[in-house]
Parts: C-alpha cells; sequence; structure tokens
C-alpha cells in the first residue's frame, strides 16, 4: 500500500507526504535532490526527476498510488511526457493518481484522462503560503499587488495536502475534479488587512497595473507563455467551494488562523 509522493520537498508536497503518515500509509517520495530532502525518518527517499520518466520505473515498483505534480520541477516547465507517464504507471500496477495542477488542464491531465489508471484532479486555488513573497514589502510598510480588488479563496497547503492524501488512500474520486479552496473569498487588499491587523500596525496597499507587473514577472524570470497564465489566474475570481468540508468533514483553515500562526513574532 506504499504511496509515492512526486514534489515531495514542495510547499503542498510536505503536508501530503505528513497527511499520509497520520494515516499511517507507508511513504515514498520522489525528488531529485535526496540528500537535501529534509523528510521525517520513516519515508522512504528516492531520486529521480519527472521529466525523465525512465528515471521513475524503480520510483513506481510496488506503489498503489501516486501524487503527481503536473509541472516539472522549479521553473515550472509542463511535462509534455504525459502518455509515458500514464503507460509506465498502468504497467507498474499503479491503482490511482492524484494530479496537482498549475493552474491549466495540460498535456498531463489530458493523458490521464484518456488512459486507464484511476485519476482524481486536484485544483487548489493560490496557496495562503504564497503570501510571504510580500515579506520585503510588509518591512517596508507598503505592499504593490496587482489585481488588489478581486477575490480569491486561498487555501492552507495543508488542507490541500490532506485532500489529496484522502483521495489516494479512499478512492472513490475517479475521474473528478475538485476545486481546493478556504472557507471565504478575500482580495488582497482583505489580505493585507488581516496581516496589519495581526502586526499591530498600518500597512499601505498599492494597486500595481497589469503592464507593471507584467514587467515585474519578466524581471524575475519568467518567460511569456507563464506571464499569461498568471495574468489570467490573477484576474480571475476564485469563489469558495465546499471540497474541504466534503472530503475531510471539517472546516477548511482560514486565512486568518493562517495569518495568527505565521506572523505572529514579527
Amino acid at each position: 500500500m506504499t504511496i509515492l509522493v512526486t514534489g515531495a520537498t514542495g510547499k503542498a508536497g510536505r503536508h501530503v507526504v505528513a497527511a499520509l503518515l497520520a494515516e499511517g500509509r507507508p511513504v515514498r517520495a520522489l525528488t531529485r535532490n535526496p540528500d537535501t530532502a529534509a523528510l521525517p525518518s520513516q519515508v522512504e527517499v528516492v531520486e529521480g526527476d519527472l521529466t525523465e520518466p525512465g528515471s521513475l520505473r524503480e520510483a513506481v515498483r510496488g506503489v498503489t498510488g501516486v501524487h503527481l505534480l503536473t509541472i516539472g520541477g522549479d521553473d515550472y516547465a509542463t511535462l509534455t511526457t504525459g502518455p509515458e507517464l500514464v503507460t509506465l504507471f498502468a504497467e507498474a500496477g499503479v491503482q490511482r493518481v492524484a494530479l496537482l495542477w498549475n493552474g491549466q488542464v495540460g498535456p498531463v491531465e489530458e493523458a490521464f484522462a484518456a488512459g486507464p489508471v484511476e485519476w482524481t484532479r486536484l485544483e487548489p486555488t493560490d496557496f495562503m503560503g504564497n503570501t510571504l513573497h510580500w515579506l520585503p514589502q510588509i518591512e517596508k510598510g507598503r505592499v504593490e499587488e496587482v489585481f488588489g480588488d478581486v477575490p480569491v479563496a486561498v487555501v492552507d497547503e495543508a488542507d490541500v495536502g490532506a485532500v489529496a492524501a484522502r483521495v489516494l488512500i479512499d478512492g472513490g474520486h475517479a475521474g473528478r475534479s475538485y476545486t481546493i479552496t478556504g472557507p471565504v473569498a478575500l482580495t488582497a487588499r482583505d489580505r493585507l488587512a488581516a496581516i496589519a491587523a495581526v502586526l499591530g500596525r498600518p500597512l499601505e496597499f498599492a494597486e500595481l497595473g497589469e503592464a507593471e507587473a507584467r514587467e515585474r514577472w519578466r524581471a524575475a524570470g519568467h518567460g511569456e507563455e507563464l506571464i499569461e497564465v498568471l495574468a489570467a489566474w490573477q484576474r480571475t475570481p476564485h469563489p469558495a467551494t465546499s471540497v474541504v468540508g466534503d472530503l475531510l468533514g471539517r472546516e477548511p483553515r482560514s486565512f486568518e488562523q493562517w495569518v495568527s500562526t505565521t506572523f505572529a513574532d514579527r
């Protein structure tokens, strides 16, 4: 009953590992750099690269479920090896796959939809942890952000990990897509106000124009294709869903709870 977690050292991956371990499930973690994975001792850490399916043959041996990223690493390159992965997983006897998307349905999702392996697509909204990229600006008292009035039900990465674990353990979710969110949609202005309340000092929000945002993303090294994805994603409202409550039997963690824990000592 071993479950393979790809991206196990990432924002959501570590929480998938933790949730599976809490359920007593054997976990195998795939990483490009096993020596620096820093995962719990009971996790079997193996080396592999999602952009090279051939390197995964040993990793999927004896595995019943896989938590699968649909991007190829820190550079966010979309995998183009979907059919090869489907064939590899099917030949290894993998029963089900939880597909963590990257904001759009791509070739990996399409390949699994057309293949024999049971799949479930996980579509989280923005992670609460992504708010931490504001820290340098928060320290200066002013945050510049694009689309400041677009409401998004940002989600705690731990809730994403718990949903992924539930899907992989229980089954019964074949062919479904789950939009995983927090309990309420908040604008960027709302989120900054929540942080200011915990810090006990005023923080200014400054609306960043889309053209300015695009230049900032280019300066960060993002390609034009990814910039288009980011712009389309961030200008679109993402309302709350009941997925966490339906699958986990509890309310998702709120942004205010996350802020209280994350910013309590700052």
